[in-house]
C-alpha cells in the first residue's frame, strides 16, 4: 500500500476493472447485495492465497538478499531539544556519510547512493540508520521555532532506497506552507520514515502486526518532538496508506491537534471515535485511488486479523471526510493537486476553508 508502487497496482486493478466492466455488459445483473457479498468471498479468497503465498515466497525471496553493511545510529551527546538540534543533524549526517562509504565497500552503489544523498550538508535528521531497510526522520523549516508542524508517516514499500519518493511529498508540502502560512506563522514538516514498512505485495501488508511494532515508535517521537517545540506548536499528523493503520494504532497516546488519514485501508478501528483521541481526524481517498477496491473488512485466518476494517472516508466511520481530487494513490502530497491543498489548510489550522468531498 506504499506511495510509490500505485501505479503498478492501478493498472492492475484498472485491467481487472475491465474485465469485470466487460463481463458486466453480457451477463444478467444480480441484485446489489449479492455483488456485495460474492465481492467480500472473493476478496477473502484472495486474501489468503496472499497470506500463502507471501509465507512461502517473501521469506525465500528475503534470504536471498545479502544484508547491507552499516554502522550503529549516532550516540547523541545529549538528548534531541530545540538547543541540540545543530549538532544531531551534524551527527546523522557524519552517520550517513559513514553508511555510504560501507554501502560502497560492500559494492551497493544504489544504497551508497541514497546514503550520500542524505549527507549532504543541506539535510536535517533527526534520526538516521543505515541499517537494513532503513529508518530515517528528515526536517524541513526551522523545527525549533515552528507553530505549525505536519508529520507525514509513510505507508508500504517505504524505506532508505526508496525514500526521495517520500521525501518529494514532504517537501511540497512544505514549499506550500511557506507559501500560504499567515505573515508571522512559521511552519515546518517532518517526514518520520520510523519503522519498517511492509512490502505491498507480502503477509505483512494485510495484518496490523507492522503497525503494532511501530505505534510505541510514533508515541515516543511525538514526545520527543514537543521536547523540541513546546506545546503551544500546532501538530498535525499526516498518514499515508498503511502509515494510517500505525497512526490508528498509536492515535489514543498522541499529543497531536489533527490526524489525516489519506489513502486508508482502514486503521482497525469501527469508528474515529473508538481512536480515542481528542485530535479532529480527517480522512480523504482520490478519485483513482486503487485501494477503494480493497475491502473494508476484518476476517480471522488462522489466528491472524486480516484487513483493517471500516473504510474512514464511509460516513459510519465518521471523520472529516475532505476532497482529494481525482488523483491515484500516490498524489496526495502532488503539487498543486486538491489533497495537498486540503492538507496544507488543515495543518494551517484552516478548517473552514477545507473542501469536503
Amino acid at each position: 500500500m506504499g506511495r510509490t508502487t500505485g501505479a503498478a497496482e492501478a493498472s492492475a486493478s484498472g485491467e481487472a476493472w475491465d474485465l469485470r466492466t466487460a463481463r458486466s455488459a453480457s451477463e444478467p445483473k444480480e441484485p446489489a447485495r449479492a455483488r456485495g457479498a460474492h465481492r467480500t468471498a472473493r476478496w477473502r479468497r484472495v486474501l489468503l492465497a496472499s497470506l500463502i503465498t507471501g509465507a512461502v515466497v517473501v521469506p525465500l525471496s528475503g534470504a536471498a538478499r545479502p544484508e547491507i553493511p552499516a554502522p550503529a545510529p549516532a550516540a547523541l551527546a545529549a538528548p534531541v531539544t530545540a538547543a541540540t538540534l545543530d549538532a544531531t543533524y551534524a551527527a546523522n549526517r557524519a552517520n550517513a556519510a559513514e553508511a555510504s562509504r560501507m554501502a560502497e565497500a560492500h559494492g551497493n552503489r544504489e544504497r551508497a547512493a541514497a546514503d550520500r544523498a542524505m549527507a549532504d550538508p543541506s539535510r536535517h535528521f533527526l534520526t538516521f540508520d543505515g541499517r537494513g531497510p532503513g529508518l530515517a526522520t528528515e526536517v524541513f523549516g526551522d523545527l525549533a521555532h515552528a507553530d505549525r508542524v505536519a508529520v507525514l508517516v509513510p505507508g508500504s514499500d517505504t524505506s532508505i532506497d526508496t525514500y526521495d519518493r517520500f521525501r518529494d511529498g514532504a517537501r511540497a508540502l512544505y514549499e506550500r506552507l511557506s507559501r500560504e502560512s499567515p505573515q508571522g506563522t512559521r511552519t515546518a514538516v517532518v517526514a518520520w520514515l520510523g519503522y519498517e514498512t511492509p512490502a505491498t505485495v507480502s503477509t505483512t501488508v494485510a495484518t496490523a502486526g507492522r503497525a503494532q511494532e511501530a505505534a510505541p515508535e510514533l508515541r515516543e517521537f511525538i514526545r520527543q518532538l514537543r521536547a523540541v517545540t513546546g506545546q503551544e506548536a500546532h501538530v498535525s499528523l499526516l498518514c499515508h496508506s498503511y502509515g494510517s493503520v500505525v497512526c490508528g494504532r498509536a492515535a489514543s497516546h498522541l499529543d497531536v491537534d489533527d490526524i489525516a488519514l489519506v489513502g486508508s485501508p482502514g486503521t482497525g478501528a469501527d469508528t474515529a471515535a473508538a481512536l480515542h483521541t481528542p485530535a479532529r481526524v480527517w480522512a480523504a481517498r482520490g478519485g483513482d485511488d486503487w485501494v477503494a477496491e480493497v475491502p473494508h473488512i476484518k476476517v480471522d485466518l488462522f489466528g491472524t486479523t486480516v484487513g483493517f476494517g471500516t473504510d474512514p472516508v464511509s460516513p459510519s466511520f465518521g471523520a472529516r471526510v475532505f476532497a482529494a481530487g481525482g488523483g491515484g494513490h500516490s498524489d496526495y502530497f502532488r503539487p498543486g493537486s486538491t489533497s495537498l491543498a486540503n492538507l496544507t489548510r488543515i495543518v494551517l489550522g484552516e478548517t473552514s476553508e477545507v473542501s469536503h468531498g
